[in-house]
């Protein structure tokens, strides 16, 4: 059965846009691990566009399962995942002109890179998992690197869903997913995931953790609005 790891960029997303201290992210852990999660993922971009170090340090010392940091597979983000000490990192491609990650790590393309980035963050007992493209030659070279995951991109299914491509999709999937599985590594997915499109995926074989993010922050808005109103009319009415 697939477990649930919440991604909580999009908290501190929202903290950003006024550059104040809340919504704190820091929060949301013990919120969403009693909700069900099996922890948090974070993505520490190299701009710094909504996750911060001290927003990692902190996470590390409350979050109660595990901790999931996404990063660019770069020198600089490996010593910054060497001091923040994640249970896991997941590589990730990188744009800074991009609003969210468009594609899977090339790691066929960069394998000498990779590896190198696996072998550091796997020396400090660090797991690593990669996210890539649901693609032959990107899942062989995924098990040649080292890395004891992967996270396959569910993009693509994402914006078939309720299309005519939608089975030819969750089939490419399904082919990825037995390909994963049959060179021994751990199999995740996630991107583009929310809850109508959710149980496919979920259903996979072997399918071990999912990592959702923008679909739930998104919901919550609305489910938590009229509580967060109620609230703040009883407050004022209290004078």
């Amino acid at each position: 059965m697939a477990h649930l790891c919440v991604n909580i960029d999009h908290i501190a997303t929202l903290r950003e846009a006024r550059g104040e201290a809340e919504p704190d992210p820091v929060q949301a852990v013990g919120v969403v691990e009693r909700a069900g999660s099996t922890g948090v993922t974070v993505h520490l971009r190299e701009d710094r566009r909504h996750i911060k170090e001290r927003d990692v340090r902190r996470i590390r010392q409350v979050v109660q399962g595990r901790l999931n940091l996404e990063m660019a597979a770069t020198a600089e983000m490996c010593e910054q995942a060497l001091t923040l000490t994640p249970d896991l990192c997941t590589l990730v491609p990188e744009k800074r002109q991009e609003l969210t990650t468009e594609g899977g790590l090339d790691v066929a393309g960069q394998s000498a890179s990779v590896m190198e980035v696996v072998r550091r963050l796997q020396s400090a007992d660090i797991a690593v998992s990669l996210f890539i493209d649901p693609d032959t030659a990107q899942i062989e070279a995924s098990v040649d690197s080292g890395a004891q995951q992967v996270e396959l991109h569910t993009g693509q299914y994402a914006h078939a869903f309720g299309t005519a491509r939608e089975d030819d999709e969750l089939k490419r999937l399904e082919r990825a997913s037995d390909e994963v599985r049959r060179g021994g590594l751990i199999l995740n997915a996630g991107h583009g995931l929310n809850y109508r499109n959710v149980r496919p995926v979920a259903a996979i074989d072997g399918m071990c953790e999912l990592n959702i993010g923008h679909a739930i922050v998104s919901r919550a808005v609305f489910s938590g609005l009229e509580r967060a109103v109620a609230e703040m009319v009883a407050l004022i009415d209290s004078v």
